[in-house]
């Protein structure tokens, strides 16, 4: 069985469809999987036992006419993403067997459901979604201390964002147990230097702003080796999830019974839960951001005091 994948743009949104992919792959024998997306989605899951081939899919036209003509000889196409783009992808591609995921037909539950669901109702069978999983990134046995890992960014939007103080506030109060390591991507740059300068002027020196400067691939391993993780609802809370992290996700406009740390049972969620949450914009549409403001610092501390 040829299949090829689509896989979503997201970081977390690919991580959350690794569950339907192995009921894909418990189901037909023989799987070979071919995948193509953005390289960061790509590379989250690359290692995957029965991925034969990838492809990198970037935002040009000139990029996906280069891909299609390697494109054929598939037995099924399956998409997680419901572009208008990736519905001329499946047009052209050569496949017995097509399918695309809908947002609209697959809108309630966590997402993780939502993809496995789509691959029920595709095959016709009747998986119920496992935990997530990351292939082949090796953890490391050989620490010397404890490790807090701090994600503050998220791709979505600044309304997703804690605010660095409060982050700083939290690695304070740890940094006697815990030694700190900072995460966020090129857009993320900026909040993540904010938390380095508060706690620059805290006076704590066992930290090290790893921001900017590690690949997807390395992202995974730092996260798999944590024994705390503080996030907010972002791609590397569900990278967190696969390893079972203990984690605290700080949400604020986002919907926590979709993108909740899906079966990570050593994880806590804070949030405000006010009237005009999950309002699932990018900014915050009433201008006072209160579902972010609102937290602070002592109650994420007792949330981990929950975990550990």
């Amino acid at each position: 069985m040829k299949l090829l994948i689509e896989l979503p743009t997201w970081l977390g949104d690919t991580v959350m469809t690794s569950p339907a992919i192995e009921s894909l792959v418990s189901h037909f024998n023989d799987v070979k999987i071919t995948l193509i997306g953005s390289s960061l989605a790509v590379q989250v899951l690359k290692n995957h036992p029965k991925v034969v081939n990838t492809y990198i899919l970037d935002k040009t036209n000139i990029s996906l006419f280069r891909v299609l003509k390697n494109l054929t000889g598939f037995d099924v196409f399956i998409s997680f993403r419901g572009s208008l783009r990736s519905k001329y992808l499946k047009l052209f591609i050569s496949a017995k067997r097509k399918f695309q995921f809908d947002k609209k037909k697959y809108h309630r539950g966590h997402q993780v459901e939502k993809y496995n669901n789509f691959i029920n109702d595709s095959f016709n069978i009747k998986s119920l979604p496992g935990k997530l999983v990351l292939n082949n990134f090796k953890k490391n046995i050989n620490k010397k201390n404890k490790v807090l890992g701090i994600n503050a960014g998220a791709s979505f939007g600044d309304a997703k964002r804690w605010h660095p103080k409060e982050f700083a506030n939290v690695a304070s109060a740890l940094s006697n147990n815990y030694d700190i390591l900072i995460f966020g991507s090129n857009q993320e740059w900026d909040i993540a230097n904010d938390i380095e300068k508060n706690l620059i002027e805290m006076r704590v020196t066992n930290y090290l702003n790893l921001a900017t400067n590690t690949s997807i691939s390395e992202l995974i391993i730092q996260i798999s080796n944590l024994d705390l993780f503080i996030t907010g609802d972002t791609g590397p809370m569900h990278i967190a999830a696969a390893f079972n992290i203990p984690t605290v996700a700080v949400f604020g406009p986002t919907n926590s019974n979709e993108t909740s740390p899906w079966g990570n049972e050593k994880s806590i969620i804070v949030k405000k839960d006010l009237e005009c949450q999950p309002c699932m914009q990018r900014t915050c549409p009433l201008g006072h951001h209160n579902c972010m403001k609102l937290i602070k610092a002592p109650e994420v501390l007792r949330a981990i005091a929950l975990i550990n």
